[in-house]
């Protein structure tokens, strides 16, 4: 009797966790969650319909080529990597639209990318929500303009850093110099100017 006890209550504790971290969208889902997705790839440029919260076809291949572009197994489902991801995307489209909303889409693209680059960097957290949320990493986070909604440029922006494009050059950090006030970034070595911001590693 025990051991069939112990069996229940370990199947009582373990299995919420288990069944949020494989919650799916697939063929024939229907919601909100489906719409949300539908939204935020139709921002990327892979949705090409209208937004009506049902998973059929069109939003299958949407799936499978952000998958493609965002080094996911492509297989047309919306499980827990994919919708980390979408989640990524939605934290960098956020960070562009706050930092650089008024620059060139070559400046947006340069965040972007530096997001990445520290992604990439030892010496910074090893995943986007963990750089993005780095303590004064981004001044937008924490002055309210990473709450504003971005734009699909802001989306593109990262849809092409994500694919490699990367006008900062390698850059993990950028300023505004006519209104940094951290005396810190201006030791750091230049790399390229793209519109008000100096990109430097």
């Amino acid at each position: 009797m025990i051991p069939l006890l112990l069996i229940a209550l370990a199947t009582v504790f373990v299995l919420p966790d288990e069944s949020k971290a494989s919650v799916l969208l697939y063929n024939g889902s229907e919601g909100e969650e489906v719409k949300d997705v539908q939204e935020v790839l139709a921002d990327l440029g892979y949705f090409k319909a209208k937004q009506t919260g049902y998973y059929g076809p069109i939003t299958i291949e949407a799936v499978k080529a952000f998958q493609r572009d965002f080094g996911l197994s492509q297989d047309g489902i919306t499980g827990s990597k994919t919708l980390r991801e979408i989640s990524n995307v939605k934290s960098m489209a956020s960070v562009v639209h706050g930092e650089a909303r008024g620059e060139s889409y070559e400046g947006k693209v340069a965040v972007a990318a530096v997001v990445l680059n520290r992604v990439a960097d030892d010496e910074f957290p090893s995943d986007v929500k963990g750089v993005v949320y780095q303590r004064n990493a981004f001044t937008a986070v924490f002055d309210g303009q990473y709450d504003l909604t971005p734009n699909r440029e802001a989306y593109r922006a990262v849809k092409d850093a994500q694919r490699g494009s990367d006008p900062s050059q390698g850059s993990t950090y950028y300023y505004n110099p006519d209104i940094a006030t951290s005396s810190w970034i201006f030791t750091r070595t230049p790399v390229v100017t793209i519109g008000n911001h100096v990109f430097a590693k």
